[in-house]
């Protein structure tokens, strides 16, 4: 029974990821972030588990990536969608303005659909990360989980920071499409990014995990959600810095 403990594990991240994806289609990305956070929670715990247990297995890689596909793939670009569809009306609405005018049902906006393309780079992302054999230690490229939390804590940052110059920047469109292929370069560019394993509990060996770890809480504790993007970035520059150190 031990080897299936990982896998339902799993299955536990591709259920959040489905009830994210019916929210954020609602416009509920409040909630959609909730249960995105708890999917990568799930995604985190599957691969430690598989570890403990020691039961790691193909068919668990590929149930991995799949779920991932959902939770941080999907997710993402349908929030990115909502938020360029806000950018267009200047306004938080349900949906329907996007898909209804004058009674009549027909397109009315085509960039919002730009948001797919951080969907489309998370599954090329992914799909790469399946057969490439050197992301043990470390990964190539942004991982789908860091960049969902990028995307989610935009309308996290728009319902609870209360900040007129970030609320104005994150609802323009332009940042947004900017921000939309930056996400999609970062996912499949080639840098080394650091992973959050522990092989050991030494600080010599885990020096940069445990910085990045406590920065990380303090930066969350001061500034709430404005933090994740400050996060994200001290992730890939403090990634860089090792690399460069270590060369």
């Amino acid at each position: 029974m031990k080897k299936h403990i990982p896998n339902f594990i799993t299955l536990l991240n591709v259920f959040c990821g489905c009830v994210a994806t019916v929210f954020a289609v609602l416009n509920k990305l409040e909630i959609a972030a909730i249960f995105v956070a708890l999917g990568i929670f799930f995604d985190f715990f599957d691969g430690l588990a598989a570890r403990v247990l020691d039961v790691k297995s193909e068919l668990g890689l590929q149930l991995d990536s799949l779920a991932d596909m959902i939770t941080s793939g999907l997710v993402p670009g349908i929030v990115m969608f909502q938020l360029l569809a806000m950018s267009q009306t200047s306004g938080w609405g349900d949906g329907s303005h996007f898909f209804i005018e004058s009674g009549e049902l027909k397109l009315v906006h085509l960039i919002p659909f730009f948001g797919f393309v951080i969907t489309m780079a998370s599954g090329y992302r992914l799909a790469k990360f399946n057969i490439d054999e050197n992301q043990t230690s470390s990964f190539i490229g942004l991982p789908t989980p860091a960049n969902a939390l990028l995307i989610l804590s935009l309308p996290l940052i728009l319902l609870y920071q209360n900040n007129d110059f970030l609320n104005t920047l994150i609802l323009n469109q332009w940042f947004l499409i900017l921000l939309t292929v930056v996400s999609a370069y970062l996912l499949n560019a080639n840098l080394s990014l650091f992973a959050l394993k522990f092989k050991n509990t030494s600080f010599k060996d885990n020096a940069m995990r445990y910085i990045f770890i406590i920065i990380s809480l303090v930066l969350i504790v001061t500034m709430k959600f404005m933090a994740i993007p400050l996060i994200i970035l001290f992730y890939v520059v403090s990634s860089m810095i090792q690399e460069r150190l270590y060369k």
